[in-house]
């Protein structure tokens, strides 16, 4: 009897990063004080949080504690938030292409995990933040619909509506039309007001 591989989340996790770092490069420094639906986050903060993620993520795979990170870079300058998302994302491209990395166990903030299901989490982390960019800065055309869809059916497994409360990470869920696009539906999923 074969058994069927077991699913490699890069590819996805890699088009979550295009479309994250695609948002990243279309800030311009006058956005930077735009407000996001991220609460706690202007763009500057939002990106800076970003970035951080890269950088725990890296650590995460190297067998390290991520707790230790700031959860939110600053000292970027208005013009380097490309360039400084290009290079942590080039070291976490690094760490994760060892395929033994996948079925290993990592320790994230708030669990413990394989590495594959540790990044399918941070694909989803990545397609959020996206829309939050993207919704800061009026780039919402821009945004693949697929990685949404998934991102939706994820949170609404690990995240359901019912163990939520308004000091949790995820905010109850704002109602919206049945016909809202699928990166609204999400948006409105964790609690974000679109």
């Amino acid at each position: 009897m074969t058994t069927e591989p077991a699913h490699d989340p890069r590819p996805i996790f890699t088009r979550a990063l295009d479309q994250a770092g695609q948002q990243v490069a279309a800030v311009s420094p006058e956005e930077l004080s735009n407000r996001t639906p991220c609460a706690d986050y202007d763009v500057r903060a939002l990106l800076g949080h970003v970035v951080a993620v890269l950088h725990k993520l890296a650590r995460i795979g190297t067998g390290g504690d991520a707790r230790d990170l700031p959860d939110v870079l600053d000292g970027i300058a208005d013009d380097g938030w490309a360039s400084a998302f290009t290079r942590a994302r080039s070291e976490v491209e690094q760490v994760w292409a060892d395929d033994e990395k996948l079925d290993r166990m990592v320790e994230l903030p708030w669990a413990t995990m394989p590495g594959r299901a540790a990044l399918e989490a941070y694909t989803h982390e990545f397609t959020v933040h996206s829309w939050d960019l993207a919704h800061a800065t009026r780039r919402l055309a821009e945004l693949d619909p697929d990685l949404a869809a998934q991102a939706l059916e994820a949170f609404s497994k690990f995240a359901p509506p019912e163990a939520r409360s308004e000091q949790g990470p995820f905010s109850p869920v704002v109602p919206v039309p049945d016909d809202a696009d699928v990166y609204t539906r999400l948006a409105a999923y964790l609690g974000r007001r679109p």
